[in-house]
């Protein structure tokens, strides 16, 4: 579709009224979103307002609706829950409490909304949108208002941000806290796995999700749990027997340690609860085994928001402002929310409508509807961790007689290794033997390779690095020797995960297909990489874990200063010459500035950043904080940029530099990089049994087109299969990055929240979507 850039800078909310307040449960990443929708509202020149206390505050009006400046939101962007806090309001569902609202309203000239919270608050939202003429009118009545009031304020316009751990409502793959509630579960099983592993303990855990069972599912299939309870899915009629026979052949596969997870909302078929409590008594009087109860309860929704909730709240916060600005009285009430890594606007009673549908679905008994309802996003993650989590017979699994080899190339990336457990899983359900190749492909030219196992695999998506080892190696050198490896140990496919090398590795050895028959076999990459630089994808394995680990820094680092006052860090992050990592940290952790090879800058950009910090050390937010990706400029290094900013900054604010270094590339993977990689992975299995059958003919595997090489990756709003010969022209393999990458159009956002005048492409957004038209692949934000 190739249409003119739509700029924002034309949309004035000069005139204008925002209110922004946030409802029902706390989220994690709420305060991202306040803060977005502060000063996006204020960059356009309209005036903003914090209700404080949910619709509480909006009836109660007095101090409850404040006018807001730039500084009101400064420091908020790492803090849990909500700053303006939130109530559950019952005189706001009453039509005389929401008269008083209304008046509270047109008496500041408010008639934009902006709307964080739940399913039940953005309903409360929509029926007073719909009202608002008549309360107008009635006010006028009563004398509360004059006639003219009424006419200028004759439209309140709503936009919804779902906020909810639950990640209980349709039409977003992921809503704000989701992704932090996540986190918070799987540090608790990392944590008791180490206790239970010493003791061969079970544990019960159980997570929160009275209607939803996204939360225990997604982190079921992250820490590889044996079993797992959601109200979406009750498992069948005698389902005790099938679980203790699960559990006790887990025990006499010599596995020290189980794990159970329950939704609070758990049910069986019969729709009664299964509580936490019930499957602990049954495993103790059934196995005998010393069992325990953990429920995580509020711990979930507490702690600081993630890279990911940080990053997508923002977003959500500037497009709420866009939408706010361009709505017309007939345009419904929408919600902003995320499909792929693409911001949509969807009309909020479809929204709802769909989520209880779902309800409707369970309370009836049409459990698979449920499912389906839920979205595809949802499906997979429940028909994924199915397939991994309980090993069929040997004598119910078919046989193919295809070897399938797995290697990691590159450097090492979290996620890695839950890549390599789902392949193998997956290989093996498909039939097929599966050989480990040791230290990529230096590995497979000395004969590093023996035949992996179901059990070999088990534990190991909480596990960062990689454990099969990792060389930057191509294949170029060796092909004789992985050629002869490939013909000794009768390979017919490969899956290869890792970075810039994984690809290049693949290229050449489909460049050498003419010379080398072996290689004319399936080959598929997976891409894993902390730097992101991957053609052919919009995110790579390892990305969001290295990004949380350069946000935790960066918090930590800013708090630093703000006890010593005027200062300003300058901070080193790894991404080769991708600038994804300095981009992205630097919008998830309110940074100043970020230098990156990919946006030229030169002395004068210096400089006016500089100037730009001596003018905020004059305001309340006396620090700053500068990203620098490593290979942004050779000449202008990080520490030519802190002699600099030393030097021009003197009697106003004094210097620090900070390198990150490997601490990236390290720690557990997130709960987003285990997901993605099971995902992802388990699909890349699939197209080889695919293409094994496709390409086996007179007794052997010949494959020798273009698509039997391909790369999986996540392009907007899908995972695809490329093949690697045509993204050779999309790339530049002499910085070895991409020739073109989405996130650069997020760029203008981060400068916009630290208060640069700069161009906002908003081509993408304004489209009001329908809920049923959205492809709910995206595997991306929904893990």
């Amino acid at each position: 579709m190739d249409h003119q850039p739509k700029f924002f800078e034309n949309l004035s909310g000069a005139g204008k009224a925002i209110a922004v307040l946030t409802s029902g449960g706390d989220a994690q990443g709420m305060n991202a979103a306040v803060r977005a929708v502060v000063r996006m509202g204020i960059y356009v020149n309209a005036k903003v307002y914090f209700i404080y206390e949910g619709y509480q505050g909006m009836v109660d009006g007095g101090d409850n609706i404040v006018e807001v400046s730039w500084e009101s939101v400064s420091s908020i962007l790492q803090v849990g829950g909500t700053v303006i806090g939130s109530a559950r309001c019952k005189p706001f569902r009453t039509r005389e409490g929401r008269l008083h609202a209304a008046l509270n309203l047109v008496q500041r000239g408010i008639t934009n909304l902006c709307v964080i919270g739940g399913d039940g608050s953005l309903t409360g939202a929509n029926l007073f949108r719909e009202e608002w003429s008549g309360l107008l009118e009635e006010l006028a009545q009563k004398g509360k208002i004059d006639a003219e009031a009424v006419k200028k304020y004759a439209y309140l316009n709503i936009v919804g941000m779902v906020g909810s751990i639950d990640n209980d409502f349709c039409g977003t793959d992921m809503t704000i806290g989701t992704d932090s509630a996540l986190h918070r579960i799987i540090e608790v099983v990392d944590a008791i796995m180490t206790t239970a592993q010493s003791h061969q303990r079970t544990f019960v855990l159980e997570v929160m999700g009275r209607h939803c069972g996204y939360l225990a599912l997604v982190s079921a299939l992250a820490c590889g749990a044996d079993w797992v309870f959601i109200p979406e899915y009750p498992p069948e009629e005698g389902w005790e027997d099938t679980m203790c026979v699960k559990l006790s052949e887990n025990r006499a596969r010599k596995k020290r340690l189980n794990i159970i997870i329950v939704a609070e909302g758990a049910i069986d078929c019969h729709n009664k609860p299964i509580t936490s409590e019930k499957v602990k008594d049954l495993v103790v009087q059934r196995l005998g085994f010393d069992t325990r109860v953990t429920i995580l309860g509020h711990v979930q929704r507490g702690g600081t928001p993630s890279a990911f909730d940080r990053i997508l709240a923002s977003r959500m916060g500037v497009e709420a402002v866009l939408a706010l600005l361009e709505a017309t009285p007939d345009t419904p009430a929408c919600v902003v929310s995320l499909s792929g890594n693409q911001a949509v606007r969807l009309p909020l009673m479809e929204c709802v409508q769909m989520t209880q549908e779902v309800q409707k679905a369970m309370d009836e008994g049409r459990f698979l509807e449920a499912v389906r309802l839920r979205g595809r996003s949802f499906e997979n993650n429940l028909n994924t961790y199915k397939l991994l989590s309980h090993k069929r017979p040997d004598a119910e699994l078919p046989k193919t007689n295809f070897n399938v080899a797995v290697l990691n190339v590159g450097a090492p990336a979290a996620g890695m290794n839950a890549a390599v457990r789902a392949a193998v899983r997956v290989g093996i359900t498909e039939g097929h033997k599966i050989f480990a190749v040791i230290d990529g492909f230096e590995g497979f030219a000395r004969g590093k390779i023996k035949e992996i196992s179901w059990g070999d695999v088990g534990g190991w998506t909480g596990q960062g690095g990689s454990i099969l080892g990792t060389k930057r190696t191509l294949p170029a050198k060796y092909l004789e020797k992985i050629a002869e490896q490939m013909r000794t140990n009768n390979i017919n496919a490969l899956m290869v995960i890792g970075g810039f090398e994984a690809f290049e590795s693949c290229l050449q050895l489909y460049e050498a297909r003419a010379s080398f028959e072996e290689f004319r076999v399936p080959m598929c990459v997976v891409p894993a990489t902390i730097s992101n630089n991957v053609p052919g994808t919009d995110y790579s394995l390892g990305t969001d874990t290295a990004l949380n680990a350069i946000v935790e820094t960066c918090d930590r680092i800013k708090q630093s200063a703000s006890g010593t006052k005027r200062r300003v860090f300058i901070i080193e992050t790894m991404g080769g010459y991708c600038g994804y990592l300095a981009n992205m940290g630097a919008l998830a952790a309110g940074a100043d500035a970020a230098y990156i090879f990919e946006e030229q800058f030169d002395i004068r950009e210096l400089q006016a950043n500089v100037e730009h910090l001596t003018e905020k050390m004059k305001t309340s937010i006396q620090r700053g904080l500068v990203l620098r990706n490593e290979n942004c400029n050779e000449n202008y290094t990080t520490d030519f940029i802190y002699q600099l900013y030393s030097e021009e900054g003197k009697g106003v604010f004094d210097c620090r530099k900070n390198v990150l270094g490997h601490m990236q590339q390290g720690g557990a993977p997130s709960p987003f990089d285990r997901n993605f990689g099971t995902k992802i992975s388990a699909k890349a299995m699939q197209w080889i049994s695919k293409k094994l059958k496709e390409t086996y003919r007179k007794g052997k595997v010949f494959a020798n087109t273009d698509d039997s090489v391909c790369l999986l990756g996540m392009r907007r709003r899908n995972l695809v299969f490329q093949p690697v010969a045509e993204l050779k022209s999309e790339t530049d393999f002499v910085h070895r990055i991409p020739k073109e990458q989405w996130w650069l159009k997020l760029r203008p956002l981060m400068k916009i929240l630290a208060k640069y005048k700069t161009s906002y492409d908003v081509s993408d957004s304004g489209q009001l979507e329908h809920v049923a038209m959205l492809p709910k692949e995206a595997e991306t934000g929904a893990i």
